[in-house]
């Protein structure tokens, strides 16, 4: 990868051309690697009309029909035909750890309305956009003094775990009231949940490890002695009243837990990756901070890390993009593709901070879309504007080309980001 990365890639034919695979009528295999770090799978872009929706088979050999365009991704993720429960048959897990995890631990993201929308109200609050403002300071108290941390150990350092991954992870302990001293113990088990090589036997001695044993023993003590954090306002109002069982708060605490950090983190490492690699973009940050808003709905539009995309099993015939998709057929709405839509965004391929890339599908879309989107947007553009305050001189410590990518989990991102300042 390098700046010329762009380029290189339009010589050879894999921008602004057809796709390798437009034209195939047999399975391709889901996912495709990325040809390129920062931009999705070659073989699911720039499809013609009359091919946006893509038969692919998967880990396990079932075939799917893969959702490549903003309109279409939108339209699955709204239409009541399309169920999100793992236990119907034909639903297309996403690896044999994810599935197996989400059948023993189910939380209201792999639920149907109306379950979903009653387990989903019961946090909502939480995560608000009213919430989120109230919490800006907290958010910021604690990415000043972990980059103190960092800066206070010199360079060079790994910005994904000295910083990306301590951030959010920093954050979710504080709202849902988990010692961040366990950091390294809950990090390595959701590793496992999220791994596309993981088996479904790893994945549930994760499971028992981190739910039945750390999670419920914590749950106990909250039910015990109630503090100000989301957990414990779980067990007391919904616990206790019978709404929620032992079994569905911990898988919920679970889901929160995964979701709270994963995602942000990668998107942290990404997007600071992203913007060394485009100084002309970081250099107009610097110089006009109010765009930061719109960078930040631009770089989860750029690096799309949910790489293994939204899975959905059709319950009823629906046609979609001239295809016919039966009942019992499984769908990936991948939304790596769906940002990159020429008709919704222009010169997709381009990374761009001052475009309004406010459509981007990151989150999702939807009645499932992602819960903690204004925690995650917060976090993020406090942690650009305050690397951006107090690290003006912020670069790569390692060619980029020897960077190496989380092809092999669910969430995509670097592995390491070596930096200096």
């Amino acid at each position: 990868m390098s700046n010329h990365d762009d380029v290189n890639a339009a010589k050879d034919g894999r921008i602004g051309g057809s796709c390798p695979y437009s034209a195939r009528t047999t399975a391709i295999p889901f996912p495709m690697p990325r040809q390129r770090p920062l931009h999705p799978p070659a073989e699911y872009l720039n499809l013609p009309d009359d091919r946006s929706v893509v038969r692919a088979s998967l880990w396990n050999g079932d075939e799917v029909w893969v959702i490549t365009r903003h309109h279409d991704y939108r339209m699955v993720m709204t239409d009541p035909r399309f169920s999100a429960d793992p236990n119907r048959p034909g639903f297309p897990g996403q690896s044999a750890a994810l599935h197996a995890s989400r059948k023993r631990y189910p939380s209201f993201q792999t639920m149907d309305p109306p379950r979903h929308t009653e387990h989903r109200q019961m946090v909502a609050h939480d995560f608000s956009v009213k919430r989120v403002e109230e919490l800006r300071p907290t958010l910021q108290r604690i990415i000043d003094d972990i980059l103190d941390r960092m800066i206070a150990e010199g360079p060079p350092a790994d910005f994904v775990d000295r910083f990306a991954i301590a951030v959010p992870s920093s954050v979710i302990c504080e709202l849902l009231g988990i010692p961040h001293s366990d950091h390294d113990f809950f990090q390595s088990r959701t590793r496992v949940f999220t791994s596309n090589t993981a088996s479904a036997e790893e994945a549930l001695s994760a499971g028992r490890e981190l739910v039945d044993e750390y999670l419920a023993t914590l749950l106990k003590q909250k039910d015990r002695e109630p503090k100000d954090d989301l957990l414990s306002r779980i067990m007391v109002t919904h616990v206790r009243s019978g709404e929620l069982t032992e079994h569905e708060v911990v898988s919920l605490a679970r889901m929160l837990l995964v979701a709270g950090h994963e995602t942000t983190a990668n998107m942290i490492s990404l997007g600071t990756l992203l913007l060394l690699q485009h100084p002309e973009q970081l250099s107009l940050l610097r110089d006009s901070p109010s765009l930061i808003p719109a960078a930040v709905e631009e770089i989860i539009r750029f690096t799309s890390i949910a790489h293994a995309g939204q899975r959905r099993v059709a319950i009823d015939d629906v046609e979609i993009g001239g295809q016919i998709i039966r009942a019992g057929e499984g769908i990936v709405a991948f939304n790596p593709a769906a940002n990159r839509d020429a008709t919704v965004f222009s010169n997709p391929d381009q990374f761009d901070v001052t475009r309004d890339a406010r459509r981007q599908l990151g989150f999702g879309f939807g009645r499932h879309a992602c819960l903690g989107q204004p925690l995650a947007r917060a976090e993020l553009q406090i942690v650009f504007q305050t690397l951006l305050r107090r690290l003006p001189g912020l670069r790569l410590a390692a060619p980029a080309e020897s960077l190496r990518f989380k092809d092999d989990m669910l969430v995509y991102g670097v592995e390491s980001l070596p930096i200096e300042w």
